[in-house]
């Protein structure tokens, strides 16, 4: 049977969730603050050019995707770093592949933000 209470108790659970997932990996990741301060650059410059609506739906999805796979990449190593005790060949490329996904979607996004602002320069 569906309970009602138990399943909104879960839902705005699921936001405290994602809370310190984010927090946590704010504090624990360089990388992931580099990357908030880019993206708030970014933001700024986009204002400043007063670029057009599409332009801004472009440049916040790539930095949302960017700001999201650090932190699948956090997730990654994190489970890698809970059940490897010893460096292994497997825990390497887990935590490697996932860390060049995060430098292809950089690269990426650098790239998108070369083509949406070059214009307004």
């Amino acid at each position: 049977m569906f309970h009602l209470k138990k399943h909104k108790a879960s839902f705005w659970a699921g936001f405290v969730w994602a809370y310190h997932g984010l927090k946590h990996t704010f504090k624990a990741e360089i990388n992931f603050q580099i990357q908030i301060i880019i993206a708030l650059l970014v933001f700024l410059l986009a204002a400043v050019l007063n670029i057009t609506t599409s332009d801004w739906l472009i440049i916040i999805i790539t930095a949302f995707i960017v700001l999201s796979a650090e932190l699948f990449n956090t997730a990654i190593e994190s489970l890698v770093d809970l059940h490897i005790n010893k460096i292994h060949p497997a825990a390497k490329i887990a935590k490697d592949a996932s860390a060049g996904a995060v430098l292809l979607l950089s690269i990426m996004a650098a790239i998108i933000g070369l083509v949406i602002f070059i214009p307004y320069l």
